[in-house]
């Protein structure tokens, strides 16, 4: 399981025009599951994603966490990012996990995020969706999760 976390002003999510999730000051979180990833996986995932801190203190350091903040974590599903891209001129997306299996992993990580922190919002898994932000430094970490 990855998630490519990006710690943004604000971020939005479109469908077929219609805003489904939104966020202030935050992480964008794309999400990509993998063949091999678990409900453990997920929530591994979760606590880390919480708890990492890319957020300035008051002196101006990384030291706070989005709970710290109080910030909003939008979550959206990315399968792309599983893609192998050593050979050829055509990603491979044979690690990403079968679709139906992906999306019971990802309504369940969306499920438990929400359990552990106030503010989040979600795009809906397997949409064409348009996705916008200000991305703040930027600032960006793949976090991955096995």
């Amino acid at each position: 399981m990855q998630g490519l976390i990006q710690r943004v002003k604000s971020a939005t999510v479109d469908v077929a025009g219609e805003r489904v999730g939104e966020i202030a000051q935050g992480i964008l979180l794309l999400l990509s599951i993998e063949k091999n990833d678990t409900q453990l996986t997920a929530d591994k995932l979760i606590d880390k994603i919480l708890a990492y801190r890319i957020f300035a203190d008051e002196k101006n350091k990384m030291n706070c966490s989005v709970q710290n903040i109080n910030g909003g974590v939008l979550v959206v599903s990315q399968f792309t990012l599983v893609a192998d891209t050593n050979k050829g001129l055509r990603p491979s997306f044979s690690k990403a996990a079968a679709p139906s299996d992906a999306q019971a992993l990802y309504d369940y990580f969306v499920t438990q995020i929400r359990s552990k922190h106030r503010t989040v919002a979600a795009g809906i898994f397997a949409a064409d969706m348009q996705v916008s932000l200000v991305n703040d430094g930027p600032v960006t970490f793949l976090l991955q999760m096995e």
